[in-house]
């Protein structure tokens, strides 16, 4: 995208917005939205309805800061936590694309050390036995949560940002996978942060670096980062759980995630470090509705994409492709969700994509968890009168 393009299509986004935020005298989101935060079951709650020529509704409803009264903004950011995963698995099939790496390529081609792991065969209470792959684990089965790999190592439990990628994916391979690769699904971190390593093996430069010369830069994505700044933490939306008997908020911290997030010393996490808004995120779900395009410009081919969000785990039940949740409605939907309650949801026969943006753990208070479903409604409706 040139420069004059890129200004082009910003300028359409924001004419797009503001024609759509007069709808019927107020935002059907917000009308929808502002009962559950003056009933105490929603703290606050950014959402972008978005559609192929760009965005036709963006709200912001509720408290940043419940204590302080700081009203939500709409460029609030959001650890958007597994919503990474979606990012990195782009990543990798541009790889893909420029004949670079393959999805059928063993990880041990990349990694070596990734030929040396162990399967379990049998645990007991007081014994465990371990036998060699009966294949390589592939860089499907990483995107696809098949690897046989944990979640998540103990070494980052506390802090996902705590090791460099290089480091990471070593690790790995100091426990036994949990099942044969390609025999079982796992949802797990571990995966999807060694394909941000290959990442960096194949491109050669940093994981960040990559994510920010091919995906963020083109799209204008000027707020999504595994490192924060301080001014932009100024914008970071608290996060909150259901306060004593599911009545209120009790502020709470961030999961896996150990602050302060401007510090030195904190490395990417493809499986879940991005931070994010809802003006980026639009810009990232418009490239998916366009089949891989902005504008003039091609970042990722049909066929990746067609990859991506079809069902790849051969488990009866497990609908996940590659670093995307797939047939979310049996029509071919797809995207993805966070640990702190964020989501993102393409819908192409509609040529949707619902964006919810809240920071909320252990569930939340009252008839809270209805918010999102009284979004999706309302954004269904909008695109239905457009």
């Amino acid at each position: 995208m040139g420069k004059g393009n890129g200004i082009g299509w910003l300028m359409a986004l924001g004419m797009l917005a503001a024609a759509w935020s007069g709808y019927a005298g107020e935002s059907p989101v917000r009308a929808a939205l502002q009962p559950y935060v003056t009933s105490n079951w929603l703290a606050g709650a950014v959402t972008v309805v978005v559609g192929r020529e760009g965005v036709i509704s963006r709200d912001e409803v509720g408290y940043a800061d419940v204590a302080e009264k700081k009203a939500m903004r709409e460029d609030a950011l959001f650890w958007i936590a597994s919503m990474t995963k979606p990012f990195t698995a782009v990543a990798f099939m541009m790889l893909v694309d420029e004949g670079k790496a393959a999805l059928d390529d063993p990880v041990g081609n990349y990694i070596p050390q990734m030929k040396n792991v162990w399967v379990v065969d049998k645990k007991g209470n007081d014994a465990l036995s371990l036998k060699r792959p009966v294949r390589p684990i592939t860089m499907r089965h990483l995107l696809s949560h098949t690897s046989g790999l944990p979640f998540v190592t103990p070494v980052l439990n506390d802090d996902l940002a705590s090791l460099p990628l290089d480091q990471q994916a070593l690790s790995f391979t100091m426990n036994p996978l949990e099942f044969q690769p390609g025999e079982g699904y796992r949802y797990s971190n571990e995966g999807m942060d060694t394909v941000g390593r290959v990442v960096e093996i194949v491109s050669g430069m940093p994981y960040e670096k990559f994510l920010q010369t091919r995906i963020f830069g083109p799209l204008g994505m000027r707020d999504t980062t595994f490192f924060p700044t301080s001014r932009q933490l100024r914008r970071l939306a608290k996060c909150y759980g259901p306060g004593k008997e599911k009545a209120g908020f009790v502020e709470t911290g961030l999961p896996f995630m150990k602050p302060p997030f401007d510090r030195p010393g904190r490395h990417p996490e493809p499986g879940g470090g991005l931070f994010s808004t809802g003006a980026d995120l639009a810009r990232f779900c418009q490239m998916l509705l366009n089949k891989g395009r902005c504008g003039d410009r091609r970042l990722l081919s049909e066929a990746a994409l067609a990859e991506l969000t079809k069902i790849q785990t051969g488990q009866p039940n497990q609908k996940y492709g590659l670093g995307f949740a797939v047939d979310l409605d049996g029509h071919g939907a797809f995207g993805h969700g966070g640990a702190a309650g964020t989501n993102m949801t393409v819908y192409p026969e509609r040529g949707l994509a619902l964006i919810w943006l809240v920071q909320m753990r252990g569930g939340y208070p009252g008839k809270g968890g209805e918010a999102q479903g009284a979004f999706s409604a309302a954004g269904f409706q909008m695109e239905e009168k457009k």
